[in-house]
């Protein structure tokens, strides 16, 4: 490795998943505002989508995880085309 390229701020940080509230700790160079605390301690939080204790690959359970509202606007947007085509086909 070469010496002076990687950054010396490593702290301990606290990552959440907001899908399913697990928490896991580990140590990374993230800039973040806010804070959690577990057991006592205050950590620096990083707020997930989806983590290994929530994708659906690790987990082996197929769940949507559509927390932005994504499918429900593709829904709203494409539902009548999609509606048309299956009328039309042959």
């Amino acid at each position: 490795m070469k010496k002076g390229i990687h950054p010396e701020s490593y702290r301990l940080v606290a990552f959440k998943d907001m899908s399913n509230g697990e928490t896991f700790i580990t140590r990374s160079t993230v800039q973040t505002r806010e804070t959690i605390e577990i057991d006592g301690v205050e950590y620096p939080v990083v707020k997930l989508e989806i983590s290994n204790t929530s994708h659906p690959f690790f987990t082996g359970k197929m769940k949507l995880v559509d927390t932005a509202g994504r499918v429900d606007r593709f829904n709203s947007r494409y539902g009548k085309h999609l509606e048309n085509r299956k009328g039309t086909s042959k």
